[in-house]
């Protein structure tokens, strides 16, 4: 069953670390947990008219986090994250 590509990119992942990135060419994402590369890769080129150069995935691990004022535990969702590296020249809008 082929993906729809809103299931795929989830949202954009805005940090400061991604800013630096964009000037670069290099675009990062939270996506699916079950996105490979080829997946990722197609859902950018839809999206954002253009062609991605490069795609490296990376999973974020659940954490173990404290509640404020209480004694309860509980954890991050974790989840997986795309960096899309495109051609020198190519720009893609996050705003």
């Amino acid at each position: 069953m082929q993906k729809h590509t809103g299931q795929i990119i989830i949202s954009p992942r805005i940090t400061e670390k991604g800013a630096i990135l964009s000037d670069v060419g290099a675009y990062v994402f939270n996506v699916a947990r079950d996105a490979n590369k080829k997946e990722i890769a197609t859902a950018v080129q839809t999206l954002f008219k253009v062609v991605p150069r490069m795609v490296r995935v990376v999973a974020v691990p659940r954490k173990q986090v404290k509640t404020r004022g209480r004694v309860q535990k509980g954890t991050t969702g974790g989840g997986k994250k795309a960096y899309v590296y495109l051609k020198k020249g190519d720009t893609i809008e996050l705003v």
